[in-house]
């Protein structure tokens, strides 16, 4: 102070907290804008950062806008089978003939299985070779077998327990102990979806929720908007499928302005405080309302052919294989068709008759599937799944059945620049133990990413203070199996 005065070049320290936050804020927009890629002269830049939604208090980016690929993708879209319960590579795609050689008799004791099992249970089915690739597959999946020339079976997979939920989230999340986002969330993380009106990442299991539930295809610390949407796909009607698709009291016009009404006290909210949550309730509910005209369509399958329809089969899997196939075409990312709740493929006992009542289930709409992805030109970029979360034993349980087995099983791959007519590593002479170009789940998982175009060391995502991705500090993509 200076003769009573306040010197116009000083001001207090609440002053120049007050001044210098503008700036700071200022700060904190670039770096928001940097973070979402609205600064980067390359858009794939943006992929390996943390995305912010909120531009400004009042404008809210969409974390699920199409984004470029790190480079030149071969597949677009993504189609997992998921066999829950494990199904047993020994009687699908993994022939041990040396199984009938000892049969009743006890493996070498280095072979530990998960519980006291009986001796060698050689295969009740037959394989056979199919294709110009000479693929051998059992007669349980003689129809998918007639396109061994586009599959590449991986017989070497290993993952890290034989316990169901852990393997499940190892498959699924790429961990089997913490919380993590799934790989379909990670897929529209990094490539968004071409599709806004409907949910990018859809996982279809008739009959409710598998071991693990909703863990299988959450977001984690991605945003909210990125978690999988769950379809009970034993229904047949749309409003069935998805829950309060339609409102019964309002008309669309009324229902946009009530809509309107909620956003703008979403957008009110959120100039006080910034929450991904509420950025994930505000886009779920204009999804939502998008939804209620494509949805209709894309799930009323009266629109095809009669032979398209007989192709697939009128039973439950049959039809969600379908909607699957209709749901790719219309720019869902990812597609998870998950074989029945509870842990149907988990045969302990009677595993002749489990496998084969299955696997009568889905052959034919997997066959139909690829044919038809084949024939309208879908195949060369859709990348085809099939697989559990562990195989079997090669010793008997319980007299007739498998127990777990997560020392060696099968996932097979086909389209989306995959190699057909290959087969991937080894098990041991019992198919009990990977043993030749071992493949951990890490590696599928990089194996899948890079066929999106997506580098899985370059896809990270920073929460509580590191980098984290979905193969963790592990992986390497089997290139042994790509065109």
């Amino acid at each position: 102070m200076m003769d009573g005065k306040r010197n116009s070049l000083m001001i207090d320290r609440r002053e120049m907290l007050q001044r210098s936050g503008v700036g700071l804020g200022m700060l904190g927009l670039a770096g928001v804008l940097a973070d979402s890629g609205a600064l980067a002269t390359d858009p794939a830049s943006a992929l390996a950062t943390e995305p912010r939604s909120a531009l400004s208090a009042g404008q809210l980016m969409n974390p699920l806008t199409a984004k470029r690929p790190h480079f030149a993708p071969r597949a677009k879209r993504v189609i997992h089978f998921f066999l829950n319960g494990g199904p047993s590579h020994l009687d699908t795609f993994d022939p041990k003939p040396e199984l009938q050689k000892i049969a009743g008799q006890p493996l070498p004791s280095s072979l530990q299985t998960e519980r006291k099992t009986g001796g060698a249970l050689p295969s009740p089915f037959k394989f056979k070779k199919y294709g110009q690739s000479g693929l051998e597959v059992s007669e349980l999946f003689a129809q998918t077998a007639t396109h061994a020339d586009d599959i590449a079976v991986i017989r070497s997979m290993y993952a890290q327990v034989p316990n169901h939920e852990p393997s499940l989230l190892l498959m699924n999340c790429g961990d089997s102990v913490q919380s993590r986002p799934s790989v379909g969330s990670w897929l529209l993380y990094g490539l968004g979806t071409e599709n806004q009106n409907l949910p990018g990442f859809i996982a279809m299991c008739p009959g409710g929720y598998p071991v693990s539930g909703v863990a299988n295809w959450k977001a984690g610390f991605l945003p909210g908007s990125m978690q999988g949407t769950f379809i009970n796909s034993q229904h047949q009607r749309a409003d069935q499928l998805i829950a309060n698709i339609r409102s019964p009291h309002a008309r669309v016009a009324t229902q946009r302005r009530q809509l309107d009404l909620l956003q703008a006290n979403h957008a009110e909210h959120r100039r006080s405080r910034h929450d991904p949550r509420l950025d994930a309730r505000i886009q779920s509910f204009e999804l939502a309302f998008r939804m209620q005209t494509e949805s209709a369509e894309v799930f009323d399958t009266s629109d095809e052919p009669k032979y398209i329809k007989d192709m697939y089969g009128s039973g439950v899997h049959g039809r969600q294989t379908l909607l699957a196939r209709r749901l790719l075409e219309r720019g869902v990312r990812y597609v998870q068709l998950w074989h029945g709740a509870g842990q149907p493929w988990d045969s302990h006992s009677n595993v002749e008759g489990n496998h084969r009542k299955l696997a009568g289930q889905i052959d034919r709409p997997i066959a139909a599937l690829l044919t038809d992805l084949k024939k309208r030109g879908m195949l060369d970029d859709t990348l085809v799944i099939w697989g559990g979360e562990f195989g079997r034993t090669p010793v008997s349980e319980g007299g007739s059945g498998r127990d777990h087995n997560h020392y060696g099983f099968t996932v097979w791959m086909a389209g989306g620049g995959i190699r057909g007519g290959t087969t991937y590593g080894a098990t041991d002479e019992f198919g009990f133990k990977a043993v030749e170009n071992a493949a951990s789940v890490h590696d599928l998982h990089a194996t899948i990413l890079h066929q999106l175009g997506l580098d899985h060391e370059q896809l990270t995502y920073r929460y509580a203070g590191r980098d984290f991705r979905l193969t963790d500090v592990h992986g390497r993509v089997i290139r042994d199996i790509l065109a």
